[in-house]
């Protein structure tokens, strides 16, 4: 019996293991990506490696190695693949800014690193701060309440700004900044700590239709104003993305909680009567529709070129081909916003399909290893704030990429860790931080947990799952 306890014990340690030097390794090939596909871009335009390429690759190293000492130091459990994945992500979004600022004589890359820096100080803060995801419970309604002040600050008649159709800017004297992001991770906050009390409640089931258990009809209250929220986002402030990704991130997260498929039978049944409702009484909406159903109407007669952005996506990631022309050898500075709304049309060109396909798989990482953090929790809060971020990511990346290659109507948001922006891009930190913080917490042995006689062989299994 001691004989096994002690193999048990072993067992434990093996599997509640930190792996951070296995990020730190994880890291090092994310920062030879980043400062590697720099030097490409400058190669490939000019002919030399950047001048200022010890700089550059000097502050980016510095920032990864901050990030990776803060979660060594306070999240050591903490998921030893995320990291690594948004720094390489990150890495390669400045690289492919850098190269529109050469064709464009531009200095957003110069910005980008700015923003993430900001980014990656707001990462160690919230690791720092935030010692246990569960006192996020205690400001459910205190998020909801402030998600709902940012998404209003746009309308304000002073420091609110439309930019390209969308009133979801502010600026305050030379800055500016989109509340939306911020407003996100304040909603995944609040839509997890409401569901973690009411999820009893919802999941009771009403009228069966179809082999399919509907929710009571008293019960709708919390969905259809999610509903609404979402509506009056579009009606007023045109941003297509934005609602549907708010509105598709709280249908997930209810269906998560309760396991009652009914709710998305309602959820799809209101997004379709919402859709109807918005093409039929909201130009910008139709007009989004009739760009996407015939985008070769408006291209190129001089008067009406809306579908610009579309059809020079198409033909430059066809241009790009397989494996594409090489960073800094394409024309993807021929694509308007291709910094920042279409830089997956830009990676499509100059890396081709195989580099797009390694940017989906990477964002795909990034999702997997959030849900497996959701899964392995051991609180109900984690699981839903997981479950609820990795959903926002997901529902982002397929919105974005889906409009960049023509799948989908245009929306407006920006692709993850990769576009210029730094409301965006600081608000991606964060998320990262959160999951980080609940991946330690649901990998970090128990505190009851020790080699003794008493261990049997389900625990064990248990942790091994784990």
């Amino acid at each position: 019996m001691a004989q096994r306890a002690s193999q048990t014990g072993a067992l434990m340690q093996f599997v509640h293991r930190r792996r951070r030097g296995a990020e730190l390794f994880l890291l090092v090939l994310a920062l030879i990506v980043g400062v590697g596909a720099y030097a490409c871009v400058g190669l490939g335009v000019k002919g030399k490696v950047p001048p200022d390429i010890v700089s550059y690759g000097g502050w980016l190293a510095a920032l990864i190695i901050a990030a990776h000492i803060t979660v060594r130091m306070v999240a050591p459990y903490a998921d030893p693949v995320l990291l690594p994945i948004v720094a390489a992500l990150n890495g390669i979004g400045l690289a492919v800014i850098h190269r529109i600022d050469l064709a464009l004589t531009t200095h957003y890359a110069r910005q980008q690193l700015v923003w993430m820096t900001v980014g990656v100080g707001l990462f160690i803060a919230t690791l720092v701060i935030l010692r246990d995801h569960r006192v996020l419970q205690r400001f459910t309604y205190t998020c909801g309440l402030t998600a709902i002040v940012l998404l209003l600050l746009p309308m304000a008649p002073v420091i609110g700004k439309t930019v390209n159709g969308a009133r979801i800017w502010i600026h305050v004297g030379p800055m500016s900044f989109q509340p939306g992001e911020v407003a996100k991770v304040l909603l995944v906050i609040t839509f997890a700590g409401y569901l973690v009390l009411h999820r009893d409640a919802l999941a009771l089931a009403g009228r069966r239709v179809a082999m399919i258990d509907l929710p009571r009809g008293r019960d709708l209250g919390p969905i259809l104003a999610m509903w609404l929220v979402s509506l009056g986002i579009l009606v007023f402030q045109h941003d297509l993305g934005s609602s549907l990704l708010f509105f598709g991130l709280f249908l997930i997260m209810l269906y998560v909680a309760t396991e009652r498929a009914g709710w998305l039978v309602v959820g799809a049944a209101l997004f379709i009567g919402g859709a109807y409702l918005t093409y039929a009484f909201i130009g910008h909406v139709q007009e989004r529709f009739l760009l996407w159903w015939n985008v070769w109407a408006h291209y190129g007669d001089g008067t009406d070129d809306k579908g610009r952005q579309t059809v020079e996506t198409m033909f430059g990631m066809a241009y790009g081909g397989l494996i594409g022309r090489g960073l800094g050898q394409g024309s993807p500075w021929r694509i308007p916003f291709a910094q920042s709304d279409f830089i997956f049309g830009a990676i499509g060109e100059e890396l081709g399909l195989t580099g797009s396909m390694a940017i989906i798989v990477l964002y795909g990482l990034i999702v997997e290893r959030a849900l497996r953090a959701a899964l392995i929790c051991r609180d109900d809060l984690g699981k839903l704030l997981a479950t609820g971020l990795a959903g926002a990511i997901a529902l982002q990346v397929f919105v974005v990429i889906g409009g960049v290659t023509h799948l989908i109507p245009l929306t407006g948001l920006t692709t993850p860790f990769l576009s210029y922006g730094g409301s965006s891009l600081v608000a991606n930190w964060v998320i990262v931080a959160i999951l980080l913080r609940i991946s330690d917490a649901a990998r970090r042995p128990p505190p009851d947990l020790t080699a003794s006689d008493d261990v049997d062989m389900e625990n064990t299994q248990v942790v091994k799952l784990s």
